[in-house]
């Protein structure tokens, strides 16, 4: 039985979707690292730590500290793509102590809606699901190749020559 090949113009198009595949991850993983972090700045890093106080996690305020430094350097970093493969392990830690320390209690759902007032929705705590999400786009990106737009293309490029 014959095989069938794909028409030159489609696997060229094909390609140059494959060589920007990271770009959509990259915005959203590394602009919601940014925006967490910088959430927790503007409300104060002595108020992360003392949530981390609440929740035993050892040394609060270190701990505070280091998380907001993973979420606003390493999510520059994840935007970037700018050593992606060293800016995951931090992000991944980070995500992990919060899935096991705050959303595991409430399940999957990232979505629990409790009730409607005045029309609007009232939700309850997230679940682990979006921190699954951040990671499983995180392990994408270490298996994409770096794409056109990026720190580490250049970096390499530049190396490569």
């Amino acid at each position: 039985m014959p095989t069938q090949s794909k028409p030159i113009a489609e696997t060229r198009i094909s390609s140059a979707m494959q060589r920007h595949a990271a770009l959509p991850l990259r915005a959203i993983v590394g602009g919601g690292f940014i925006q967490h972090g910088w959430a927790k700045i503007i409300k104060g890093p002595e108020a992360f730590a003392a949530i981390l106080q609440a929740l035993h996690v050892p040394f609060p305020h270190l701990s505070a500290y280091l998380t907001i430094s993973v979420e606003l350097l390493g999510g520059a970093a994840l935007l970037f793509g700018a050593f992606i493969a060293w800016a995951s392990v931090p992000a991944v830690v980070v995500l992990l102590t919060a899935m096991f320390t705050v959303h595991l209690p409430y399940g999957f759902s990232s979505i629990k809606i409790k009730a409607i007032v005045d029309g609007r929705a009232q939700f309850g705590p997230p679940g682990y699901e979006c921190d699954l999400l951040y990671i499983a786009c995180i392990v994408a990106l270490l298996f994409l190749n770096p794409s056109p737009w990026s720190i580490d293309s250049y970096r390499l490029r530049r190396r490569n020559a």
